[in-house]
């Protein structure tokens, strides 16, 4: 149980750990990115040495180190995928009137980067592992092309259930490849062919856990990895989702659009603040900006002009008060008024 149980455990929890994880990153704000790259591509080149320093070791230990790096191989290549750096010369969907062959060549171009990238990781792991005994990085990183590749061409010929909520938006694009069938004429030998494989490799490995841990374990690995690769091409025509599954790892997309709007909202009020301090200071005037200027207590006048009359009578007494409206006339007695000139 020990050679069959624990390195299936191992197998289920970290497939489905770094999926969630690279799910989680690239659900992330686009400035990001960078950063999440830059610690893949390192994990990369750590375990690319890690394989070629543990590709001797014939001991369990061995197989779980090769098989844990194999996965980082595998998870750099999906990681620059899914975030836009890798993925191919076409960023555009196809014309909706384009099919057949044309239709194919234009879905080749939209990952072809991708697809030579994982070429060249390919041959940098057999490189590295070339001529030893321990060959379950190998093994592994193989095992996840040839099923990812099964997958791609499945859904490009058509299947019930196309996984789109996985597709980040930077990518919704390639939507235009995927095409909902009920069935294609690919997915039964596909299915058939790698059950086969799996059903093989793990009657070798129940006859070798006495004999050979680290075989057994390594093929318990590839095993495991397939019968997941199966399943998922089984969720592909089921009426069921594995949304569930990563639901935690899509948490970052619903998060940061939902604080999309929020964010807005408060660039939009710091803007208007900073207007409004702008304006208080007088800066902007002469740039169609409308100043609101602060009201000035104007402190009130009073005035006053006297207008004689001659031949006696009343005297006119003009007095302003604070505005030109309060204008008042008041009669004054004629002794009050000034004596008349000569």
């Amino acid at each position: 149980m020990v050679h069959y149980g624990i390195p299936i455990l191992y197998t289920l929890f970290v497939w489905w750990f770094s999926t969630g994880v690279i799910m989680f990153l690239d659900g992330l704000p686009r400035k990001t990115f960078p950063y999440s790259i830059a610690a893949a591509a390192v994990l990369y080149g750590l375990a690319l040495w890690g394989i070629a320093a543990s590709s001797h070791d014939m001991t369990v230990f061995g197989a779980y180190c090769t098989f844990t790096c194999g996965l980082i191989i595998w998870g750099f290549n999906e990681i620059t995928f899914l975030m836009g750096y890798v993925t191919g010369p076409r960023t555009t969907p196809c014309p909706p009137d384009c099919k057949g062959w044309r239709h194919f060549v234009h879905a080749v171009e939209a990952i072809l980067y991708h697809e030579l990238g994982i070429v060249v990781s390919a041959v940098l792991v057999c490189w590295a592992s070339w001529g030893e005994p321990n060959q379950v990085g190998t093994w592994t990183f193989m095992i996840l092309w040839l099923m990812r590749l099964s997958t791609k061409l499945n859904i490009f010929l058509g299947v019930p259930n196309l996984a789109e909520e996985f597709l980040p938006d930077h990518l919704a694009y390639m939507k235009g490849y995927f095409r909902k069938r009920p069935m294609n004429w690919l997915f039964p030998f596909t299915v058939t062919a790698s059950t086969v494989i799996a059903a093989v490799l793990a009657v070798q490995a129940s006859e070798l856990s006495a004999t050979d841990p680290h075989q057994a374990a390594g093929l318990t690995f590839v095993v495991t990895l397939m019968s997941l690769a199966i399943l998922e091409h089984w969720f592909l025509v089921m009426p069921m989702s594995v949304v569930p599954l990563w639901r935690w790892g899509l948490k970052s997309r619903e998060w940061f659009r939902s604080l999309g709007p929020r964010r807005a909202g408060a660039r939009r009020d710091r803007a208007d603040r900073a207007a409004a301090t702008d304006d208080t200071r007088g800066e902007g005037v002469g740039r169609g900006v409308v100043v609101e200027m602060a009201p000035v207590k104007v402190e009130k006048t009073r005035l006053a002009h006297r207008i004689p009359r001659t031949g006696g009578g009343t005297t006119l007494s003009l007095s302003l008060d604070g505005g030109p409206d309060d204008l008042t006339l008041r009669p004054r007695p004629a002794s009050a008024a000034a004596p008349p000139r000569g």
